[in-house]
């Protein structure tokens, strides 16, 4: 394979798709939040994107069977709006500068295939949480972060990078005329964070004007919670450990004077 390419396992006909773009990064916000879309809407895969830009190894599932890394396209026919969706997620980002670019240019281009008018990518913005996570909010124009800032997000810091796949392929589509937004949830960014992604589905939801059911991701939520627990009693039982230690030390050694 010397360049990325799209296989297509079914033709679809979309009635101007939005796309939703969450792929593996901060906080894994982005791939939470579009898996959690696919499964609730129960969205249908149709295109898989495949590149030798992605890292050099295989995935094995639970049967011993190999696959390559890729990203990979869902469709969901909106019977009540106007607009039907199609979701991205996948495996991996590319891995170097080139293939950021040749990538999110693959993605776009397909997605204007489809007649897409919208793309909103997903993401985390690293930072200490207290409350509910906010959502970051940035946009190709003023009317498209409007929408955005309507459904619940606060804007963007002026100057904040937006790093891979969130960011390219919004300074992409607006070369192309294509409207872009990007939603980025408040996360540590050390663990998967479902309650950043719950944060940024609140708005998508209110955009979009979705019906959602949001339980599940309730549930692991509190999942998540359990684990932060665990991990903050083990530091501090490691915190106390060492200032026993360092106490026993200091006992040990004589002071003349």
């Amino acid at each position: 394979m010397k360049k990325t390419i799209i296989m297509e396992k079914e033709e679809v006909e979309l009635r101007t798709p939005v796309l939703i773009e969450g792929l593996p990064g901060l906080g894994m916000v982005g791939k939470i939040t579009v898996k959690y879309l696919i499964k609730q809407l129960k969205a249908r895969k149709f295109a898989e994107l495949y590149s030798p830009h992605f890292a050099h190894y295989v995935l094995v599932d639970s049967k011993g069977s190999i696959s390559l890394l890729k990203n990979e396209f869902y469709y969901w026919r909106n019977e009540a709006g106007e607009n039907d969706l199609i979701l991205l997620t996948g495996d991996s980002q590319a891995h170097t500068v080139e293939g950021q670019y040749e990538v999110a240019d693959a993605i776009l281009e397909f997605a204007i295939r489809k007649n897409t008018k919208i793309v909103i990518t997903v993401g985390g913005y690293r930072k200490d949480v207290t409350g509910t996570p906010q959502v970051f909010a940035s946009a190709t124009n003023p009317e498209a972060l409007k929408k955005a800032l309507d459904a619940g997000s606060v804007s963007s810091p002026p100057g904040s990078p937006i790093v891979g796949a969130a960011g390219l392929l919004l300074g992409l589509a607006k070369f192309r005329n294509v409207d872009g937004i990007c939603l980025l949830g408040e996360t540590p960014g050390y663990i998967p964070d479902p309650r950043a992604a719950k944060s940024v589905l609140t708005v998508i939801i209110r955009m979009l004007d979705l019906k959602l059911d949001l339980t599940d991701l309730d549930r692991e939520i509190h999942k998540i919670a359990q684990v932060e627990e665990e991990v903050r009693k083990i530091e501090e039982q490691r915190r106390a450990a060492e200032r026993d230690l360092w106490k026993e030390e200091r006992e040990r050694i004589p002071y003349i004077g």
